[in-house]
């Protein structure tokens, strides 16, 4: 789970921007929406951060920051070896000299080495990534680092720490003898230490792009619309997919009953049986927002069942804002959601700040200059719980709302 971030020099961001999503001590101690930080903490953060603010304020460019890094802690050995990294500064002149800086705090196990072995001991970490613009094309890393505050100090502790000459410096926890010749001879200034040494089967850097994995999202340069194909390919592929779709489609009133796999001939195909029609009906005469669920639903699942973290812009594009809630709420609900998956949205529908705590929330707003400010609705004085955050976010108590006329 994601509990703060900090993006500088990111796209629309060009000054230093930090969310930091930990409750205030006065929340509510028995809500289902806040939930520790990393086990033991008493910190807490939300399970669902909803962004809001007007078109063109950033809101994309804040989850496309979270999902590049995962992306290239996991990823970015797949580059080819000259290929520049796919990001890009603020577009002023003077942005283009500075440095791109990323930096992400959450939750990790303690113990690496016992990953997978019943040790589930966490505390907190801190990703840190900066990206140097030397010259048109050549983006390249300056510094990155994995940082994390063992519970028996609670004093920040390197793991491992990548400097602008290239040379690494580790934890004996990172376990990186007998790798450190190797990885100084592949590690390339485009991609990630982790990636690179996940390649040598380095065992804790190979756990942690796994784990970086779990990250699932629908934007990274652009948005990414899920092909229709592959997308019923994986339901014909996967009965528990089918399973668990036929289980939440059947207590959502949208007309459709379940999702059936016949076939016609040898060839496997997607139908959907609805409420007062003698035969099923193919997708393509399901309606756009049936459509849409569909697309979206296995990577909401996945990331329920592995407890990662789901990247969605634009969720409310397309789905029914009585729909939402109900979306949100499986994040909310412990018996749906028992390993604490976070959801990260972006929001044009601002009905669903009606169903939202203080706590999830946050805003983009861009000024005349064009430059993305980043904000929590925590960090908003006076401000109470019982406010109606859907009339005041319209009436700009908050900000970030469209300038018309």
């Amino acid at each position: 789970m994601i509990h703060k971030i900090e993006i500088e020099n990111f796209h629309s961001i060009r000054d230093r921007q930090i969310l930091d999503l930990r409750a205030p001590a006065n929340a509510p101690e028995d809500t289902d929406r806040l939930v520790e930080c990393w086990r033991g903490s008493v910190d807490r953060a939300p399970k669902v951060v909803a962004v809001f603010g007007a078109n063109g304020s950033g809101k994309s460019n804040l989850l496309r920051g979270l999902s590049f890094a995962a992306w290239f802690i996991h990823s970015s050995f797949s580059l080819a070896p000259k290929a520049e990294i796919p990001h890009e500064p603020f577009s002023d002149e003077e942005s283009f000299d500075r440095p791109t800086k990323l930096k992400l705090w959450l939750s990790g196990l303690e113990k690496l080495s016992s990953a997978g072995q019943g040790n589930r001991v966490e505390c907190q970490y801190c990703y840190e990534l900066e990206i140097g613009h030397a010259s048109e094309g050549d983006r390249h890393v300056v510094s990155e680092g994995i940082f994390r505050w063992p519970t028996s100090t609670k004093r920040r502790t390197r793991l491992f720490e990548r400097f602008k000459d290239g040379s690494i410096r580790s934890a004996s926890a990172f376990a990186l003898s007998g790798y450190k010749g190797a990885l100084e001879k592949v590690l390339r200034p485009n991609a990630s230490v982790i990636s690179t040494l996940a390649q040598l089967n380095h065992p804790v850097s190979a756990f942690i792009a796994e784990t970086a994995q779990l990250v699932e999202s629908n934007i990274f340069l652009e948005k990414v619309e899920f092909e229709e194909d592959a997308v019923l390919r994986r339901y014909i592929g996967d009965p528990q997919i089918v399973e668990r779709f036929n289980r939440e489609i059947s207590r959502i009133d949208v007309g459709v009953r379940a999702l059936e796999i016949t076939r016609c001939g040898k060839l496997p195909k997607v139908l959907f049986r609805h409420e007062g029609l003698a035969f099923p009906m193919p997708a393509i005469l399901e309606s756009h927002g049936t459509r849409q669920f569909l697309k979206f639903f296995p990577m909401i699942s996945d990331t329920l069942a592995t407890g990662g973290i789901a990247i969605i812009d634009e969720l409310d594009a397309a789905i029914h804002p009585m729909l939402l809630p109900e979306i949100v709420g499986w994040f909310h609900d412990p018996s749906r959601n028992p390993r604490n998956a976070q959801l990260w949205m972006s929001c044009n529908n601002a009905s669903l700040l009606e169903d939202l705590s203080k706590d999830e929330i946050v805003f983009c707003e861009k000024g005349g200059s064009g430059r993305t400010e980043m904000y929590c609705l925590n960090d908003v004085k006076g401000v109470r719980r019982n406010d109606n955050y859907y009339r005041k976010y319209l009436g700009g108590v908050f900000g970030a709302v469209p300038r018309v006329g």
